[in-house]
């Protein structure tokens, strides 16, 4: 029988690079787990650090929390991910990676001008929004990120 080697909640911390505190937030948001000890300490077990660099390294790329969670859900008995897991969810967030960028690369380009409408000046707006249109649509910038999406499903593509 393997014996588990448990890591004290001041170790972990230590030893993955995050605060206490946000390890007692990961344990209440389900991504991570502890037992505890004789003397109600929290112990965790030492393949939580990968589980722990799973989830920074989702949360680099900007993969949020709830989908991270959702993903560690599905994974059985709590396991920790193993590289081919996080080769299988890379490729899967790439295209979302990809829009995220194409979007930034459209708000750069645009930025000296535009805001998305809710605009900086009507006279000058290469992207005119006649009687506020746009407002209809819903509230806030409506054309940030909204563009590239038309743009991918318009026929021509």
């Amino acid at each position: 029988m393997l014996k588990v080697s448990w890591l004290s909640v001041g170790e972990t911390a230590r030893r993955s690079g995050i605060a206490v505190s946000t390890l007692h937030f990961y344990e209440a948001q389900g991504l991570i787990s502890s037992d505890r000890s004789i003397g109600n300490h929290r112990r965790y077990r030492r393949d939580a650090l990968r589980r722990i660099a799973f989830i920074r390294a989702a949360q680099a790329i900007g993969i949020g929390l709830a989908e991270i969670a959702k993903v560690l859900q599905q994974l059985p008995d709590q396991r920790t991910p193993t590289k081919a897991d996080w080769a299988r969810l890379s490729s899967h967030w790439r295209a979302s990676l990809d829009q995220r960028i194409a979007d930034l690369q459209a708000l750069r380009d645009d930025l000296q001008g535009c805001i998305g409408c809710g605009c900086l000046s009507l006279r000058s707006c290469h992207l005119y929004n006649p009687k506020d249109s746009l407002g209809q649509r819903g509230p806030g910038p409506q054309r940030l990120g909204k563009r590239m999406a038309s743009e991918r499903n318009s026929p021509s593509r």
